[in-house]
């Protein structure tokens, strides 16, 4: 493991860069199905199902690594249960075809996991 990753994970930022990767994914979602929705034309690139199945993706295995780390680390399992519960959630709408209803599970699995990674930087301080 690189020195500046395990720096990362020590620190808490990779549980702070997991969150605003959160984020990221509730803005794409929420432009995706409501502002270029009502633009066709422009929406056809971030509707991409690849588009999105690569980013869950990422998002997933980034959320394993930095909810794993904290539980060895700092020895509470709640964050990263309730983590688990949001990475289920998403591994779940990359099974769904691409449309609404798996935009709605992949926005609840996300906040789950937002939260599973908030608990896990406070229990790290």
């Amino acid at each position: 493991m690189s020195q500046n990753f395990r720096q990362a994970l020590l620190t808490g930022r990779l549980d702070r860069f997991a969150i605003a990767l959160s984020g990221l994914c509730v803005a794409h979602c929420f432009i995706t199905a409501v502002v270029l929705g009502l633009l066709a034309s422009a929406g056809g690139i971030f509707e991409s199902p690849i588009f999105h199945e690569a980013g869950l993706a990422l998002a997933i295995l980034l959320g394993a690594v930095a909810l794993g780390h904290g539980a060895i680390v700092h020895g509470f399992m709640m964050p990263a249960a309730i983590g688990s519960l949001g990475l289920g959630v998403m591994a779940g709408a990359l099974t769904m075809d691409h449309g609404l209803q798996e935009s709605v599970y992949t926005l609840i699995g996300v906040g789950i996991l937002a939260l599973g990674h908030d608990l896990n930087h406070r229990a790290g301080r």
